[in-house]
């Protein structure tokens, strides 16, 4: 129309980013709730390292059971910055739930004394995320709790944990998070900025960062598993992110070669339903 103004704004093609939903922190909260009273638990027992996954974990834990039935345990290494602690101790301070300080360092050492090539920081660093399994769980027998596990789903969808290490636990409430929506909830329930902008790591050996060894960003780590998850190939990815495609290659290659790390171990069928293949839980 004459003298009318025609608006040229086109609207932007949304990013491939996965958001938190709204009502992520009541389902995660009702879940583990849930899962402690299913299991006729006590409370539960989580592995508190200090950075935002297991913080994170930890006050939800509280949320869900309260404070007194929420047992942290923070596992300082050799290599363990002091900050951690600290970090951990404010969480603590802030939810009201109990803090026990265990050192791994004998248990290493001990392996260090049986195991060849302890002197790879690989295989030192699993080592150290089993000694941590242990001790998480022989807590949770000896006060019936639960072991509540803190890894999320961008560590989960790329293998990038300890099995029987890390990734052991009894159940996972942020492992359908990825990091960067973890983030986002933890500001929502009030967890300190300096823990949410610390770098991430499994602190396993020192200067260990996990965006340094996972090649990238979690931002860009997070934009490609979302591309995976909703069935795209790497150029549809790459094309509709700022996510090169070596790194969108990488993100799919971590996801095809975990496979196993995200299963019970494989039975051959032989029977009518077959545990990990056909029998549903």
């Amino acid at each position: 129309m004459a003298g009318q103004a025609i608006s040229s704004d086109v609207a932007s093609p949304p990013v491939m980013r996965p958001q938190p939903k709204d009502h992520a922190r009541d389902a995660i909260v009702d879940f583990i709730r849930q899962k402690v009273e299913e299991s006729g638990g006590h409370g539960v027992v989580v592995g508190l390292s200090g950075g935002l996954d297991s913080v994170t974990v930890s006050k939800l834990c509280c949320e869900a059971v309260g404070p007194d039935k929420v047992l942290n345990i923070f596992m300082p290494s050799a290599t363990s910055p002091e900050q951690d602690l600290r970090d951990a101790e404010e969480l603590c301070r802030m939810t009201g739930g109990e803090l026990r300080i265990i050192d791994i360092c004998p248990a290493v050492e001990s392996f260090r004394s049986i195991l060849p090539e302890m002197e790879r920081r690989d295989v030192a660093g699993n080592v150290m995320a089993r000694c941590r399994m242990i001790v998480l769980f022989h807590h949770a027998r000896l006060s019936g709790r639960v072991v509540m596990g803190t890894s999320n789903k961008s560590e989960l969808l790329t293998g990038y944990f300890t099995k029987f290490g890390d990734g052991g636990a009894d159940f996972c409430p942020i492992g359908d998070l990825y990091k960067t929506e973890v983030r986002q909830l933890a500001r929502q329930i009030g967890i300190p900025e300096g823990i949410i902008n610390k770098a991430p790591s499994a602190g396993l050996w020192g200067g260990q960062t996990d965006e340094v060894e996972l090649g990238m960003t979690y931002d860009e780590l997070d934009m490609a598993l979302f591309g995976i998850e909703r069935g795209l190939d790497d150029e549809a990815i790459a094309a509709e992110t700022s996510v090169p495609m070596e790194k969108v290659e990488k993100a799919r290659s971590m996801h095809r070669c975990s496979v196993h790390k995200r299963k019970t171990p494989l039975i051959p069928k032989l029977g009518t339903r077959t545990i990990g293949l056909d029998w549903r839980e």
